[in-house]
């Protein structure tokens, strides 16, 4: 049993040392670059007394990046990895959290670092740190001390208060998830993969991670790339890249603004999407440009190491339909729990709760919103065993596929009625002009508030969903917009549609 995410690396470094590990295209790191440089990032702690502590590593998406990553869980210490792009008072509260003994810069960050507030804590450029001498002896004594439930990570989600949550992933959760991602989709050594996640997202753990366990090769796609979906495909054949694990925004970005009819990808085998409802009026754009390649629907939390549940895409689908999350992972259990505790009958729509190694550890220095999430599982009281309540809602359909429903979030009261977010905008992705759209919810005005990006006006999609939805599903104000706006992962940012 594997228990530390760097056996892979001292594997595949003597085995592919001149191979591209990780590239943005036009800066690559061999695996013996990675290997070098992380070892002397490790030695620095070491060299520093620094052990088992949060280590920021604040730096721009780069593949120096990743190597800053493995440096720390090298050295013994998990990292922090934040991003310029993040507001600053983010970015403190984070800091405030972790209090965190050194940070890791470069020369687009270094100057923004040093206006933080951080007691005790250094500012080291990376090209610095990988300047220090190996320590090889010390840093065996660190590996060999590890041990599968010491941390990797803290990425940071939103939190519903507006104070960001630390989720701690470690070894154990994070081996376990790259040994079942990497069966289910078929990863190998041939596999290339152009990364879009972020990489203070959990969502890159897809690529960096079977990286080094395939000694495969990853490309950081230039985020300027998705604004411009025909650089972005000729960026994918440039390259060769023949695996892709992106949110669904991603992909429709590419398939509702015409670009097949321009250029389309040459070479990818492997499509998995997640984190949102993908239309299936963009999904059947995507089948019929790579016919040859499997499509695989993800679904998982943060707080459960990345995906957990799977649907290999094996059947048509309606426009209507919504594309199933399936099963869950092996090693991994999904509860569907009804409000009151008890298991979902079938049909039944339920919580998704999640039990199994894939559970992280909680949240970083917050034990009370750790409780709250992390709760003992009320189907067996004889002995602790926590589950994770996602949040989500979900229910089984008549092939025993688990449905992804709604957040709990987007489940709403209108009209004296319970209404499902997600539901109007499966309609409303259904109707020919639209390309992308989003529903939220104006609780004070009690107005459903739909927006979109699409062809025809207003009035039209109305007169359209009124032979779609019952009256009281009607959206109450229709906006169309030129461009959707999206978070810093993908996603349709809902906050920023609240405020237009």
């Amino acid at each position: 049993m594997r228990n530390h995410l760097l056996s892979d690396l001292y594997r595949v470094v003597t085995e592919k040392p001149d191979k591209i590990a990780y590239s943005d295209g036009k800066n690559s790191l061999t695996f013996r670059d990675v290997y070098l440089q992380s070892q002397s990032i490790g030695s620095y702690l070491h060299e520093k007394g620094i052990y088992k502590r949060p280590i920021v590593i604040f730096m721009k998406k780069s593949p120096q990046e990743i190597a800053a990553f493995f440096g720390v869980v090298a050295g013994g210490c998990f990292y922090v990895p934040v991003d310029e792009e993040m507001p600053q008072s983010r970015i403190q509260m984070i800091l405030d959290n972790v209090q965190t003994p050194l940070i890791i810069c470069d020369e687009t960050t270094e100057k923004l670092a040093a206006g933080f507030q951080v007691k005790d804590c250094e500012i080291k450029p990376y090209d610095r740190l990988i300047g220090t001498g190996i320590n090889e002896t010390a840093l065996k004594e660190i590996y060999d001390r590890a041990i599968d439930t010491d941390p990797v990570y803290i990425v940071f989600t939103s939190g519903s208060t507006g104070i960001p949550k630390g989720v701690v992933a470690c070894h154990r959760s994070v081996c376990d998830y790259v040994e079942q991602l990497s069966e289910i989709l078929g990863f190998d050594e041939d596999t290339v993969f152009g990364n879009q996640a972020p990489l203070y997202f959990d969502a890159c753990l897809k690529e960096i991670y079977p990286t080094l366990k395939f000694g495969a090769t990853t490309y950081l796609i230039p985020r300027q790339c998705f604004s411009i979906p025909v650089s972005l495909v000729d960026f994918l054949n440039a390259h060769k890249i023949n695996t892709i694990c992106w949110v669904v925004s991603a992909l429709t970005m590419v398939s509702a603004f015409g670009t097949f009819q321009t250029v389309k990808p040459e070479f990818l085998r492997t499509i998995a999407f997640g984190s949102e409802v993908f239309p299936i009026k963009q999904f059947r754009l995507w089948r019929e440009a790579v016919p040859g390649a499997s499509f695989t629907n993800l679904y998982g939390p943060t707080e459960c190491t990345g995906m957990c549940c799977y649907y290999r895409v094996d059947r048509e689908f309606d426009q209507e339909d919504v594309i199933p999350i399936g099963r869950p992972f092996p090693n991994r259990e999904i509860l569907l729990l009804s409000e009151d505790g008890r298991e979902a009958a079938y049909g039944e729509q339920g919580e998704i709760c999640v039990r199994g190694t894939a559970l992280t550890l909680g949240y970083y220095n917050d034990p009370q919103r750790t409780a709250a999430a992390f709760v003992q599982n009320p189907l067996q009281k004889a002995y602790p065993e926590l589950i994770y309540r996602t949040g989500d809602i979900g229910r089984y359909n008549q092939n025993g596929e688990l449905c992804f429903v709604s957040r709990r979030d987007y489940q709403i009261k209108h009209m004296g009625h319970r209404i499902e977010l997600g539901e109007i905008e499966v309609n409303v992705n259904a109707v020919s002009g639209v390309k992308l759209s989003a529903c939220v919810y104006d609780s004070e005005k009690g107005r459903i508030l739909l927006y979109y990006v699409g062809d025809l006006t207003e009035k039209d999609l109305i007169l359209d969903l009124k032979n779609r939805l019952p009256r009281y599903m009607l959206p109450n104000k229709t906006v169309r917009l030129e461009n959707m706006p999206f978070t810093a992962n993908g996603k349709i940012d809902r906050v920023a549609l609240k405020t237009l």
